[in-house]
Formats: C-alpha cells, structure tokens, sequence
C-alpha cells in the first residue's frame, strides 16, 4: 500500500516525491524553509500571509534564486494569502502573477475566494483552497479550486472558531465522500494536527491525496520563527494550546468573527480567558504588555503559534530531515 504516496493524485499533479505540502505560515514560512520544501520533493508555499507585498516579495523571491539551479524543486514553488486581506490590498498578489515563472500553485484561505479566484485561473494557475467546513467546500468546488485543503480545529493559528471547528479526522472524508460525488477531479489535502508519517497515513485514508503540515515544519532549521518561540513549542505536549480570540485582540488583528487563534496557552491567555469581551472593550493596557513581551521575547506574553499536533514535536532539524521522516514512517505504516 506504501504506493499510495508515489501514486498520489496530488503528487503526481504537482512533480512531487511525497504527497506533503508546505502551510504558507504566516512570517514563519519563507524564502529559505520553502526552498529547502521544494528541494526535498515537497510542495513549497511561500507565507504571503496579510499580503504585505514587501514581505511576499522579498522571501518568495529568495526562494526562486535558492531554488535557481534546481529546476525541478522550483516548478513545485508557490505562494499562500489570507483571501480576505487581499480584498482589501491585492498588490502582492499583482507582484506574484507577474513572475517570470509562474508559481505552481496559489493558496487562498479565509474568505469567499470566488471573486480573486477568477484571477488566479484566468492566469492558468492551480487554485488550493483551504476549507474549515463542508459548505465551504462546496463553495471552493464552485470557484473553481483544484485543490481543496480541509483544515481541522487541531490546527495552530487561524482556523474555524472553536464553537464550530470540525476535527480533522471527521472532516476529511466527509469531504472526500462530498468530491468523489460532485467534484471528482478536485484533490484533496488534510490539515491540522499533521506532524508525522502516522498523520500522513492516517490522511490517505481518510480519502486524501496528501497533507497540508504546519506547526511539524514551523519547528524546523529553516523556519522564520523564533528560536526561543521553537523552544517553547518543543517542550510543550498537546494540552498546552488554546483556541480564541484572545492573540488577535493583542495583536490588533481585525479577523472575521467566525475565525479565531491557535497558539500556547501561556500567562497572558490564561489572563484574558473568559474574560474576551472587556479585554475588547479596552485592549490598550494589555495590548501593550503583549508588545513588551514581544520585544523582550518573553513567551509568557508573546505567542507562540503552535496547533495540537505540538505534543508530537520533539526537536528542530531541518525540512528536509522532516519530510523524509514523514515518508518513511508513513511508507512503513501503510506497507
């Protein structure tokens, strides 16, 4: 059975060696941990995240130039964007489909991705959407998405509130059992709580084609993250994150309603827990404990964006020690 992942629609679709895909974290996936992505046969989504063209600019194209001599790894290269920031500023997503060479695949997620879908397809791109329910599927189906991602609540960062999150594992294959009926030809991807070959596994079959990885990848050499906020996720276990708004309030992220956070639960959530309406009513004082954490890289204030699959992160090698171990285990597993 271990052919399931040469065979993959997914990897097949894409030029891949194993059916993993790259989340495009937002400043934690860039030039350098998508490079070494595409390198070791993975699909490579570069975080465009907010859409700040200056951030996508400069990491997309440090990957392109690290990814220069291997032609191969650059054609699995691509981007992913908040769809409903780039209602409101589409500049870095203008500056990507103007490249040279066009990315092998763009990413919306978070938003009605209908309207800037239609510029992605019309620039002959595939289009992966992720999705947090099943109507959202059958909405990414109507755009015109090739690629759906279903993103359960385990993951880390923006996600489904944590009213009305789905698990990964019962939203997977109702999602496949949706696309082999409606919408056969669209492939599917499993995010959230992926952190080893036995959650890439467990994605087959379940009935997808591969697995979106995050906080697994988030924690590796290459990552823009933190070394001190790495450290703090490799000596947590599964228990220690938490699901709300509390991180966007801090941050002075203005999410739509129905989305909410995923991160540690330290201190300064602890705080604000229960408590999310007066931390709204009057930020200031906490917002600016949040900052100062921040600067002083103090994780007792600052977040760490980390999803459950956190308890299964024990070191920080490099992406491509990781993706080989994901395979491997996964081939094992399903021999």
């Amino acid at each position: 059975m271990s052919e399931r992942l040469d065979n993959s629609r997914f990897a097949q679709h894409f030029g891949l060696s194993t059916p993993i895909a790259l989340a495009p974290m937002a400043f934690g996936t860039g030039g350098a941990l998508a490079a070494a992505c595409g390198k070791a046969g993975a699909l490579a989504l570069v975080g465009g995240a907010y859409g700040d063209l200056e951030f996508t600019s400069r990491e997309y194209s440090a990957a392109e130039v690290a990814l220069a001599d291997a032609p191969e790894a650059l054609a699995r290269l691509g981007c992913g964007f908040i769809t409903w920031r780039l209602e409101e500023d589409a500049s870095a997503l203008d500056w990507l489909l103007d490249r040279p060479v066009k990315p092998a695949t763009i990413m919306l997620s978070f938003g009605d991705p209908t309207a800037i879908a239609k510029r992605i397809i019309a620039a002959d791109i595939p289009l992966i959407c992720q999705v947090q329910t099943l109507a959202m599927a059958r909405e990414a189906v109507e755009a015109g998405a090739s690629v759906i991602v279903a993103q359960g609540a385990e993951a880390g960062g923006h996600g489904m509130n944590a009213m009305d999150g789905r698990s990964t594992f019962t939203l997977v294959p109702e999602i496949a059992d949706f696309l082999a009926t409606n919408a056969s030809d669209v492939q599917l991807l499993a995010a959230g709580g992926i952190a080893d070959g036995r959650g890439l596994a467990a994605s087959l079959m379940l009935g997808a084609d591969g697995a979106l990885v995050g906080s697994r990848l988030w924690a590796s050499a290459e990552s823009l993250a933190p070394d001190a906020a790495i450290a703090e996720a490799v000596a947590a276990d599964g228990d220690s994150t938490a699901r709300s708004k509390v991180f966007d309030i801090l941050r002075e992220k203005n999410w739509p309603a129905h989305f909410d956070f995923r991160a540690l639960r330290n201190s300064i959530h602890r705080e604000w827990e229960g408590r999310i309406e007066e931390l709204s009513a009057d930020p200031a004082d906490a917002i600016a404990g949040y900052k100062a954490g921040v600067a002083a890289s103090d994780y007792t204030r600052a977040h760490v964006t980390v999803g459950e699959g956190t308890g299964l992160i024990n070191d920080t090698p490099s992406a491509a020690e990781i993706i080989a171990a994901i395979d491997a285990e996964a081939r094992a597993l399903l021999r």
